[in-house]
């Protein structure tokens, strides 16, 4: 059984924890609605092809929360302005999100810490730019 899938909960458990953190949230499951949020607006952006090759390079169970619920038949939508992607991240479940205004660099830190480096850069680097500007973590 590959490693992926033995550590799967504690891997997971390690992106939110990383996530909570660089967020300043209170709880695990503040953290797990914020990168929940994240990854559908990026996903929103990506063609199916695009979204599996990315969510490829995700440990075992955020690459599940990644695809989960995804309907490869609606429209990809245009990459806008970081202000207006975090408005929309902080949308979903609206009443139970506490993402703050740096949620997308926030969960950007958290999955550079859980994934592949160099695995994650080659996926990048083949997605539209504006796809690599949103997983940029500032300096």
């Amino acid at each position: 059984m590959p490693r992926d899938y033995q550590l799967a909960a504690a891997e997971f458990d390690r992106l939110l924890s990383l996530a909570r953190e660089a967020a300043d949230l209170a709880t695990r499951n503040q953290s797990w609605t914020m990168v929940q949020a994240v990854f559908l607006v990026f996903r929103r952006r990506l063609t199916p092809a695009e979204g599996i090759r990315f969510a490829q390079t995700l440990p075992a169970m955020a690459r599940a929360l990644f695809v989960a619920e995804w309907d490869p038949a609606q429209a990809v939508v245009p990459f806008v302005d970081r202000a207006t992607l975090t408005r929309e991240v902080q949308a979903v479940r609206q009443h139970h999100n506490f993402a703050p205004d740096s949620c997308i660099a926030d969960v950007a830190a958290a999955v550079r810490g859980c994934v592949d480096g160099q695995a994650f850069e080659r996926c990048l680097a083949d997605l539209p730019v504006e796809a690599r500007a949103f997983w940029s973590v500032p300096a």
